[in-house]
This record gives C-alpha cells, sequence and structure tokens, in this order.
C-alpha cells in the first residue's frame, strides 16, 4: 500500500493568506470572481475589508492591485493562470513592475494564481496556461516562483508577503504528492537539491519534481546515480547551484509542466551555456497547445508530452551519451 501523501496547494494558500493577514494589517487581498475556487474567499470572510472581488475583469484586477500597492498596501491577486498573465500582461507590466517609488523596483504585488500548465482537466487547450514562465520571466522586476507542493506554497506564502517587490507565483489545479517536510527552507533565488547524485542531473519545477524523483530511483535501478533539483525559484534563478551541477554531474536534464520555449528549461539553458556548458535535455511541451482531457485522462496528457518518469529516464540516458 502507498503511503504517499497529498496536499492541496490552494487549501495552504487560504491559510497562509489568513495568516499572514492576521500579522499584518497591510495585506490586501483581490480577487475575479474566482475567489471561491481559489480559496482566498476564506481571508475576505475573516478580513473583509480588506478583500476586493472584482468581478470577471482581470486588468481591472491587476491595475486596482498596482493602485493599492502604491498607496502602501501588500496586495495579493489571484485568479487562474490563463487570465492571469493570459489578459493583463499589459497592466502587468506598466502598472506592477514598472513603476520603481524612490529605490524600489516595481510595487508591492504578489501575482499568485492556480490552474497552471496542462492539468486544468476538461478544460481544454484554451485554458490551458503552458506560456506563463516566458511571459513573466522577461519582465524586468518580476520574480518568478513554481513551488513543487503545498508545503512550499504556504512557505513561499510567507516569504513573498515579507519580501518587497512584484511577485508570480503558479499553482495547480489537482493535489500534489508532498515533496518537502515542514522544517524544509525556502529562499528566493535557491533551487533545494531534494536528492544527491553524480551521473546527470535532473532540474525540475512544479509538479515535475515528483517525476524526476521517480526517474531517478529507476535509473538507480540501472546503476546511474541522478541529483535532483526543485527549482522553484525560476527568477532569479539560482545560477551556482546550476553550474555546480554541470561540473559535478556533466549533463542536464530539465522538466516543466509548460512550453519548451522561453521557459524553464531555456533559463538552465541560458545559464549553463553562459557558465560550464554541458549537454542538455529539455522536456515540457514542444511548441504546441494543450487539449482537453478529464480527470481521469490526464497523465495520458501528459504522458503525450513527454511529462513522465520514463521518458525522463530516456532523456537523461540520452544526455549522459553525450557527455565529454
Amino acid at each position: 500500500m502507498s503511503t504517499e501523501q497529498f496536499g492541496d496547494m490552494r487549501t495552504e494558500y487560504s491559510k497562509s493568506l489568513i495568516a499572514v493577514g492576521e500579522q499584518d494589517p497591510n495585506v490586501v487581498v483581490l480577487g475575479a470572481d474566482t475567489t471561491d475556487s481559489l480559496k482566498t474567499a476564506g481571508f475576505g470572510k475573516k478580513f473583509p475589508e480588506r478583500f476586493f472581488n472584482v468581478g470577471i475583469a482581470e486588468a481591472n484586477l491587476v491595475s486596482v492591485a498596482a493602485g493599492l500597492a502604491y498607496s502602501g498596501k501588500t496586495a495579493f491577486a489571484s485568479t487562474y493562470a490563463i487570465f492571469l498573465p493570459g489578459r493583463c500582461v499589459d497592466q502587468i507590466r506598466n502598472a506592477i513592475a514598472y513603476p520603481s517609488p524612490g529605490d524600489r523596483k516595481g510595487l508591492n504585488v504578489k501575482l499568485v494564481v492556480s490552474h497552471g500548465g496542462l492539468t486544468v482537466g476538461a478544460d481544454g487547450g484554451s485554458h490551458q496556461q503552458i506560456e506563463d514562465i516566458a511571459i513573466m520571466r522577461v519582465i524586468p522586476n518580476m520574480k518568478v516562483l513554481l513551488p513543487a507542493d503545498s508545503v512550499a506554497v504556504s512557505k513561499l506564502t510567507w516569504i513573498i508577503a515579507q519580501q518587497y517587490g512584484p511577485f508570480y507565483m503558479r499553482m495547480c489545479r489537482s493535489k500534489t504528492p508532498i515533496i518537502h517536510n515542514n522544517s524544509q527552507e525556502f529562499q528566493i533565488g535557491k533551487a533545494i537539491t531534494v536528492r544527491d547524485g553524480s551521473d546527470c542531473t535532473i532540474a525540475a519545477c512544479g509538479i515535475t519534481v515528483k517525476m524526476a524523483l521517480d526517474a531517478a530511483n529507476l535509473l538507480n535501478q540501472d546503476g546511474i546515480s541522478c541529483r535532483v533539483v526543485d527549482c522553484f525559484s525560476i527568477k532569479p534563478i539560482d545560477k551556482e547551484l546550476l553550474e555546480k551541477a554541470a561540473r559535478e554531474t556533466g549533463a542536464i536534464v530539465t522538466c516543466e509542466e509548460h512550453n519548451v520555449m522561453g521557459g524553464f528549461g531555456s533559463a538552465v539553458s541560458e545559464v549553463i551555456s553562459e557558465s560550464y556548458p554541458v549537454p542538455i535535455r529539455r522536456i515540457g511541451v514542444q511548441d504546441k497547445f494543450g487539449e482537453s482531457a478529464r480527470d481521469n485522462e490526464i497523465s495520458q496528457l501528459l504522458e503525450k508530452h513527454g511529462l513522465t518518469p520514463i521518458n525522463i529516464t530516456n532523456m537523461v540516458k540520452e544526455a549522459r551519451s553525450q557527455k565529454q
């Protein structure tokens, strides 16, 4: 019998928001008619005077959050990833990231979204946000986070509440396996080595961290020792740890629930190509849109796009074969 534990990212986000709000009266929360789904409505019940539902108007959501931040508030704005950033890149860029009062960079707005990637169920390709990492990481002053589990969501919510500046954090819809224990420390700009190894490094983010760990277990049966790194902080990315991994293991495979173009794998490749070039293989959606899949079909959809432990093992072997 499996003893694997699962956690719900949105539930932990909701709990952490309320706890942060109890500690800091400057925290405000905004939603766009998805507050029940995002579970931010709990904050509204606890602090109704600090909770704003702007309706189905995502550009307005961002603009109101920017105004509140400019007036000194710490603003959390949340909806689905396809709408944020999907419907409001202009407002994110010009109303949140660009204004820099005094010597500060950007405004103090936290964009925390759910339903990112392919795993949104039957909503289909129109609602599967697989371009957001690429969009958000090229906006100056914006920091980009993809937590692997509910523990990371809780810890990172506290961290971004206390750290000034614009953040984008993507959660997924489904419950996810718990990777980290509650004592794990998180730091923006620092990745976490969740498994050590010497033959290859698998750098992953979000739900693919668990896939990477499963792949490492499979590879271990073949005598291949794989390091697994949770790169939850995509921007700023942990250049030092990635270069060290390249030097010590000689090959890297990246995994992301996102288009491989401009996403996490591209960010890793940028670092490695300029510091210590080694063979790299990038796993993710190959420049395609997603498609509809019922909850019991999501694993098949992920498999179609190569997001499985088996495909990761194959890419590790391919990358290792190119080592000098």
